[in-house]
């Protein structure tokens, strides 16, 4: 292999297996939200008890994706230094800043917020302790909006000029705006709550599968997770498509292929506008990326839809073929969604900055025995990352609600006095988690 080649390898293996963890973190955290805000303003302590059970049981699952998944996420930003050195000297000037941002939110703002969440079970007011879950999605989002802007101008540059060979930002309002970012956020959104919803579904049918003893609990999860994942797995698909007239403005050769018509006019096009090149994309990765990320949205959403009818009377519940192809859905989402990655990148090649900067003039002066070293490295760092993650996530949701730890503080009495804020809390030791 060329160290073009190992170095595209290193990146796209290791971005996609931290995009695994970063869909599954955008997906529960909203989620867990709704579970914590339900729970800290239900007046009937049984129904209050159960949902805040819920609430750290699911938390829990969140938390460890999010431990794990940070440490993937410290060694993303070194790459552009250690193989693309040339794109951080072309771009640096203009997406330096957004990445600084989603690096100040996503490490600072938003694992503050977590860490007064996990440690502030029976010590805050529930007005405070709910808004910092919620604070903590936003700023999950908020670190996305940022890639995302990053990720876009490489899509489509806009709002800038190229003076001695270098990006320098003119207009940061058109940065912000970029139509390959904000479409793509969307998409990214709803793609990331299916994600969340199927998940927290199929854990809730596998209980239910072994006949739990905590019905009310997993009844509830179930039915927030297939609400969730079958409103925003039909509206995927539709921005999913919200993006094909994006695709054909900004990236013409993209679409080409994928339509699988035109290939030829528009390469010659492009040989007209960039110079002499090959610009026709792995043609049959992009189509198999393509269909294997609509044929399981279609399938998820379909699910889903089936799913919800079932649901009443808890005939869904009762019926163990269905639960079995619910828990046997979890992985879908997480296909469909490296699917999509693999179109958005491998889509736009051979540039790394559309029209601007070719990959391999982005690549840094390394030997490729060195890239090699680097390149096993770094995915047998990520694959054991992974691997931990989901054997501590699997073991955790098995063993249910009784095995969790998050915010294990002693119950509160229900005529206990009102705290500094007027909420029925006292301070308590600090959780075990």
């Amino acid at each position: 292999m060329s160290a073009a080649d190992l170095a595209r390898l290193q990146f796209a293996a290791t971005t996609g297996i931290h995009w695994l963890f970063v869909i599954l973190t955008m997906g529960l955290v909203p989620l867990v939200a709704i579970m914590h805000t339900r729970a800290a303003y239900t007046r009937d302590p049984v129904k209050r008890a159960v949902r805040e059970r819920m609430t750290r049981f699911w938390g829990q699952l969140y938390v460890i994706n999010y431990a794990v998944g940070i440490v993937t996420g410290l060694v993303m930003e070194f790459q552009f230094g250690l193989s693309w050195s040339g794109l951080s000297k072309f771009a640096g000037n203009v997406f330096g800043a957004p990445l600084a941002l989603e690096t100040l939110i996503a490490f600072f703002a938003e694992s503050t917020f977590l860490g007064m969440w996990i440690f502030g079970w029976g010590r805050m007011r529930r007005g405070v302790h709910v808004t910092l879950i919620w604070l903590v999605a936003l700023t999950a989002y908020a670190s996305g909006y940022w890639i995302m802007v990053a990720n876009g101008f490489m899509q489509h540059p806009v709002g800038y000029e190229v003076r001695d060979g270098a990006a320098y930002l003119t207009d940061f309002g058109a940065l912000l705006t970029n139509s390959s970012a904000l479409v793509a956020l969307l998409h990214i959104a709803l793609a990331a709550l299916t994600t969340g919803g199927v998940f927290i579904a199929g854990v809730s049918a596998y209980h239910f599968l072994r006949r739990t003893t905590e019905t009310e609990l997993f009844r509830g999860s179930m039915l927030l997770g297939l609400w969730v994942a079958m409103v925003t797995s039909f509206f995927v698909v539709i921005v999913g498509e919200m993006q094909r007239p994006v695709i054909e403005r900004t990236q013409p050769m993209k679409d080409a292929v994928l339509e699988n018509s035109g290939v030829a006019e528009v390469q010659a096009q492009l040989v007209k506008e960039h110079g002499p090149g090959d610009y026709v994309p792995w043609q049959d990765t992009l189509r198999i990326s393509m269909d294997a990320m609509t044929i399981i949205g279609n399938t998820v959403s379909t699910i889903t839809f089936i799913a919800v009818i079932l649901l009443w009377r808890n005939r869904l519940m009762r019926w163990r073929p269905a639960l079995w192809v619910l828990v046997a859905s979890v992985p879908f989402p997480f296909i469909a969604s490296v699917g999509g990655w693999v179109v958005r990148e491998v889509g736009r090649q051979p540039w790394l900055v559309y029209g601007e900067l070719t990959v391999e003039d982005a690549l840094s002066h390394v030997g490729t025995a060195a890239l090699a070293v680097s390149c096993t490295v770094f995915i047998a760092v990520f694959l054991a990352l992974a691997v931990t993650n989901w054997t501590l996530i699997t073991r955790f949701a098995l063993r249910g609600p009784d095995a969790t730890q998050l915010g294990s503080t002693e119950p509160l009495p229900d005529d206990a006095p009102d705290g500094p804020g007027g909420d029925a809390e006292e301070k308590q030791p600090l959780p075990a988690f």
